[in-house]
């Protein structure tokens, strides 16, 4: 996936579903919101001019210092946070932000991430080979540059959905025996000699290569289950989770939790009861709200957006479970810090 959250020019640059993510959200004055990724504060900045009090949440330093302005206009209703928002029931523990009437999240890479070619996240302009959304941990470069063939191959195909991923998992060891990857370009051409250039319409072949390896250093998939848990600690009853998602790894943890924590306790005909947890959600969106034409005409890159929204019961909490939710599991294969 290329560019997610459109919030990657100034406040007033409209994000991907705004009036639908606003419309489940019915932010009014006094009420407490949570935006997840707060990118460019374009979610932040309509809840704000409902008269809402927000906690916004990104991990990019550079998103945060970009919002400092608009914190400061907005006085004690609005308080940036920099960090992952696995954390944000934490978060919003200690600055007050709890129970919360509203939590959205916009998941995925930014826009200004993409655009800008420092940060290593597209082949569109060269760059150094980097992907990180915060500003240090392991890079891409370490693991292309570190990480066994088999490794690369799992990650690659499980997920960036790549059929050709040990071909092209063999193709970086052979390049790497030359001299270190280390830049966008240089890696896509890899990619691209190992498969073969693309046909008309098709995406670069490279695509779901870099897919892959931003989401396994940055955690991505793990981080989205451990955020919409943490939502659900601290969403008050009635209070609304809405997630705009991009690519169907993403989409597919969103639509199980939801479902998972939306399920009527039930049991066997021929056994005793089951006794399940009560479901915490009620889901507003079976089938995902998508953009419309127009949006999609204006904003190429919201095509592939997904919203899925539901309202917080009264039942308590339930248990994360991983692999249940969908996050894809890498067996044998170390964590992006073995290869720092």
């Amino acid at each position: 996936m290329t560019g997610a959250r459109e919030h990657g020019g100034p406040l007033s640059h409209k994000p991907v579903m705004l009036s639908e993510v606003m419309a489940h959200l019915a932010p009014r004055p006094g009420e407490t919101f949570i935006d997840g990724t707060f990118g460019a504060g374009g979610y932040t900045s309509v809840l704000l001019d409902a008269g809402a009090r927000v906690m916004a949440i990104d991990r990019d330093p550079s998103a945060i210092a970009a919002g400092r302005d608009l914190e400061v206009a907005s006085g004690d209703r609005l308080k940036l946070v920099e960090g992952r928002f696995s954390g944000l029931d934490t978060f919003a523990s200690t600055l007050g932000f709890v129970p919360a009437n509203g939590v959205v999240f916009d998941v995925g890479v930014s826009s200004m991430q993409v655009d800008t070619p420092e940060r290593g996240f597209s082949f569109r302009h060269d760059g150094p080979l980097n992907m990180r959304m915060e500003s240090g941990g392991v890079s891409a470069a370490d693991v292309v540059n570190r990480a066994p063939v088999k490794a690369l191959t799992r990650i690659i195909g499980v997920l960036g959905e790549e059929k050709r991923a040990g071909r092209i998992a063999r193709a970086i060891d052979a390049a790497r025996q030359e001299g270190s990857i280390t830049g966008t370009r240089q890696l896509a051409n890899i990619v691209e000699t190992a498969v073969g250039a693309r046909g008309p319409q098709r995406i670069h072949p490279a695509t779901r290569t870099f897919q892959s390896l931003r989401i396994f250093i940055n955690r991505e998939l793990e981080e989205i289950a451990m955020a919409l848990a943490a939502a659900e600690s601290i969403l008050k009853e009635g209070g609304r989770l809405v997630v705009v998602a991009f690519h169907s790894l993403e989409d597919r943890i969103v639509k199980r939790f939801l479902q998972a924590r939306s399920r009527e306790s039930r049991g066997s005909r021929h056994g005793p009861e089951t006794v399940l947890a009560q479901p915490s959600f009620t889901e507003l969106t079976r089938r995902p709200d998508e953009p419309s034409a127009d949006e999609i005409a204006a904003n190429p890159r919201a095509r592939s957006a997904r919203l899925r929204a539901a309202i917080r019961t009264a039942a308590p909490a339930h248990m994360l479970d991983m692999k249940a939710v969908g996050v894809p599991v890498l067996a044998g294969i170390s964590g992006p810090e073995a290869y720092a």
